[in-house]
């Protein structure tokens, strides 16, 4: 019998708290990047499209990795990846700060960066905290670790904001760099892998096994394809909508405003969310998830932009923006069990960040041709709708291996 490791003798609060501040950081940093599009674009003389593909670069690698990344930390615990992804983390925000071209911001924004953002943040935390947690209180616990990545966004991006207006983007970056860095230290709070509890549960199943069962899985899949939608509306915003507004005649301030002010109202969303993936069927509550935010977008190119109009999209879709998190990790959970969540909802992740690479970019591209993002905000608003639609078949019965154990 497999004797308990340090992950499943620890108290389940600590593991979440310690999983809720290392997203508060790594994700806080991480959606102030928009803020940097102007003061970078003039200063290393680079268009919104080059800026856009550094970003898109991120959200890829930030995707690709995620299996490899995931299986290391079902294997090897989730503080050592942690720890490691903090320090490239570092790595990745200094080299951007000494950038001077195109290449060098996509090296350090884009590959750097994203690599890292794979080891800080949900997919690895999430795994962690699955471990430690009953089945019927995953939904709970995994909307406050996501939570915490929307409190940082609401606590780093004014900051982020006013140091630029400050200090400018190069001695910002160094600032977040040290934060980061430091935030490494949380990581023997994740640390440890599953043990007898998931050894139970999934039998001696090995990695082949986990991946050939979800392979042939066709709601896996469905939750991959909507999953996908997720990254674009969320890259697409969190890096052009500053631009956006400041193109519409709105200060760049404004849109700091509402970049916090989506983390502030999906502190309440993510935690809604994930109760309700407690009490009711989870691809249910995702299928009406997306389909309000196609209704947000909707409404919000419909109606006279204002100061205020942008702050109601804001609070409107950050109580939608992460929500997503808890529950499609929640229903990959159920459906395959635990021991190895981290590499499972690794590979749905990285659909979630090829959708984050063509919203950052395509958007970008977009603008460059036409001058405008109006074709973008059609698109997320198409795609919001074909995420609901697909995710009402799903089946998220556990598989029969779970049911007999």
């Amino acid at each position: 019998m497999t004797s308990p490791t340090l992950s499943t003798m620890k108290r389940p609060w600590i593991v979440i708290l310690c999983a809720a501040l290392i997203v508060t950081v790594a994700m806080g940093v991480r959606q102030s990047f928009g803020l940097f599009l102007p003061q970078m674009s003039i200063d290393i003389d680079i268009s919104r499209s080059d800026f856009g593909l550094a970003m898109a670069l991120q959200n890829l690698l930030f995707g690709l990795a995620q299996p490899f990344v995931g299986a290391m930390a079902d294997k090897y615990g989730a503080g050592r990846v942690v720890l490691a992804g903090a320090l490239l983390y570092a790595v990745g925000l200094v080299g951007a700060a000494l950038a001077t071209n195109a290449l060098g911001l996509h090296i350090s924004f884009g590959l750097l960066i994203g690599t890292a953002q794979s080891a800080t943040t949900f997919v690895v935390v999430l795994g962690a905290v699955g471990r430690v947690v009953r089945p019927e209180k995953r939904g709970s616990a995994f909307g406050i670790v996501t939570a915490g990545g929307s409190f940082g966004q609401f606590l780093v991006v004014p900051i982020a904001s006013r140091l630029l207006g400050d200090i400018g983007y190069h001695q910002t970056l160094w600032l977040m760099a040290g934060a980061v860095a430091l935030s490494g230290l949380l990581a023997i709070g994740v640390a440890g892998r599953g043990g007898a509890a998931t050894t139970t549960e999934n039998g001696e199943q090995s990695t082949r096994e986990a991946l050939r069962e979800a392979a042939v899985h066709r709601g896996y899949w469905l939750l991959n394809a909507g999953f996908f939608v997720c990254g674009f509306h969320i890259a697409f915003i969190a890096t052009h909508l500053p631009a956006y507004l400041d193109d519409k005649g709105l200060r760049i301030e404004i849109g700091a405003q509402v970049l916090a002010l989506v983390g502030l109202f999906n502190i309440l969303g993510s935690y809604v969310f994930g109760r309700a993936g407690d009490m009711l069927r989870q691809k249910y509550v995702l299928a009406w998830l997306y389909a309000a935010r196609s209704a947000v977008i909707a409404l919000f190119l419909i109606a006279p932009l204002t100061h205020m109009s942008a702050l109601v999209f804001a609070g409107a879709m950050g109580f939608l923006w992460l929500g997503t998190v808890p529950l499609t990790s929640g229903i990959v959970g159920r459906i395959f069990g635990v021991r190895y969540l981290s590499m499972l909802y690794g590979i749905v992740f990285l659909s979630h960040q090829i959708g984050s690479f063509f919203g950052a970019w395509m958007a970008g591209l977009i603008f460059d041709a036409t001058g405008s993002y109006n074709a973008a905000w059609g698109l997320s608003i198409a795609l919001g709708f074909f995420a609901a639609l697909v995710h009402i078949p799903i089946g998220d019965a556990p598989v029969r291996r779970l049911q007999a154990a």
